[in-house]
């Protein structure tokens, strides 16, 4: 007898779409960590404020994680399973 032929546990469009819907979880997560940074950031006085480096760091951090959440956001829209799932699936029980 031959070996029955292997399947994929889930769908490679599927699995992609969890992938980043876990992306998309972590977003806000990693952005917290990047926008805490410069407060970690040495100072020549201890009660001298955010430079101006770091302003110019959070902004553009900033407009890239709106990019991201955007991209992210168009991605997850474009290729949704469940309406996927809906096309292939017969109506009216069949």
């Amino acid at each position: 007898m031959s070996k029955p032929k292997r399947t994929e546990f889930l769908e490679r469009s599927s699995y992609r779409q969890r992938r980043i819907r876990d992306g998309a979880r972590l977003l806000p997560i990693i952005a917290l960590v990047l926008m805490v940074l410069p407060l970690m950031w040495p100072r020549n006085a201890p009660e001298q404020s955010l430079t101006s480096s770091g302003i110019i760091y959070i902004f553009f951090l900033w407009m890239l994680l709106i990019v991201c959440a955007y991209a992210l956001s168009r991605v997850l829209r474009l290729s949704d399973p469940v309406r996927d799932e809906e096309a292939r699936t017969p109506r009216g029980g069949e």
